[in-house]
């Protein structure tokens, strides 16, 4: 099986190649919406990625992913230097979930956290989960709030997230920002795209309306940069200093 360390972080060649597929999007995810000076401390970054993709992904793609790797994450900490996503807020930790495979995940007071996310946590299918870039996933109470007042019958841990988080205004939640997370630091690495397997959760069998087009609504993935414990009530720290 093939298998390429990048640090702490493990891909398998599904997880390259899926990660290669999608690698330019990742970029121009970070300063949607952010400005001129995001697009110029992202721009170097973006140039170097979009040379490796066209110039080396035939003949040496794991070569491409550690460039795609570092840049992307380079460009994310470029952007952080800008301000460009605001100060630090404050929030808790409301769930914690996990499952043996699929959804809904079942909650749980207390988890390990690694680089590979949430220990004991599984995919049941891995085409579209299981990247270092989707070691956790975190969703709003209040987005789940929302959508069931509006008479669609979901509650925190039925769309498969990780970590269900109170009190941060959820348009912040984006792309680049760093959250610590408990003992965890995270860093937002994309948007999860809904899957069929959440349609049955909504009045109109259609998962497609927590898809980030429509606005902050979407579960969000992240990077686990520092590992540790969060526990039920911990708090959440977006931007955190240092």
């Amino acid at each position: 099986m093939t298998l390429v360390t990048l640090g702490p972080y493990r891909f398998s060649g599904t997880d390259r190649d899926r990660t290669l597929a999608h690698g330019l999007d990742l970029l121009d995810l970070l300063t949607d919406g952010l400005g001129p000076d995001a697009e110029r401390a992202a721009e170097v970054h973006r140039r170097r990625v979009a040379e490796a993709l066209s110039s080396r992904v035939g003949t040496d793609p794991d070569t491409v992913l550690a460039v795609l790797w570092s840049e992307w994450r380079s460009a994310m900490a470029a952007i952080r230097t800008t301000g460009a996503f605001g100060p630090s807020a404050h929030g808790t930790v409301a769930g914690l979930f996990l499952s043996d495979g699929g959804v809904p995940k079942r909650p749980v007071e207390r988890v390990d956290v690694d680089y590979r996310g949430v220990v004991g946590d599984r995919q049941a299918a891995r085409v579209h989960h299981g990247r270092p870039w989707q070691a956790l996933c975190l969703w709003s109470t209040e987005v789940v709030a929302d959508l069931v007042r509006d008479g669609h019958g979901i509650c925190p841990g039925a769309a498969g997230e990780n970590v269900s988080i109170s009190g941060l205004s959820w348009d912040r939640v984006r792309p680049g920002v760093r959250l610590r997370i408990g003992e965890v630091t995270a860093e937002v690495s994309a948007f999860a795209v809904p899957c069929v397997k959440n349609d049955r959760w909504f009045g109109d069998g259609d998962a497609q309306r927590i898809h980030h087009r429509h606005g902050p609504i979407s579960r969000a993935y992240a990077i686990v940069v520092v590992p540790g414990r969060v526990e039920r009530g911990d708090g959440v720290t977006l931007e955190p200093a240092g």
